[in-house]
């Protein structure tokens, strides 16, 4: 599979592609097209997000984070966040880590 082959999604949607998982690691591949807040995320596990094209900005607990292309963020377990926008071409892969 080819990330940058990934289909665009839909205006103001997010796109997910398992590319591996097994019982403490998923690495997914993200597209985004946001224009408007996505839904909040506190999630079980660590997540690592590297941000490969385009830009985003996020809100995390209480600070807005803008990246850009090759930017990443950490988000440890039970950080609420929230996805605000993106560039229409945005693609990220997301590293969640869990300890069974």
């Amino acid at each position: 599979m080819n990330l940058y082959e990934l289909p665009n999604p839909a205006l103001d949607t997010e796109h997910f592609q398992t590319l591996f998982h097994n019982q403490s690691l998923k690495i997914e591949a993200i597209r985004s097209h946001l224009t408007q807040a996505g839904e909040w995320y506190d999630q079980d596990e660590d997540e690592w997000v590297l941000l490969i094209r385009g830009n985003a900005q996020l809100h995390v607990n209480d600070h807005i984070v803008t990246l850009q292309a090759g930017e990443n963020l950490f988000l440890p377990k039970h950080t609420r966040h929230q996805v605000l926008n993106t560039s229409k071409d945005a693609l990220w892969l997301g590293v969640f880590y869990s300890t069974v």
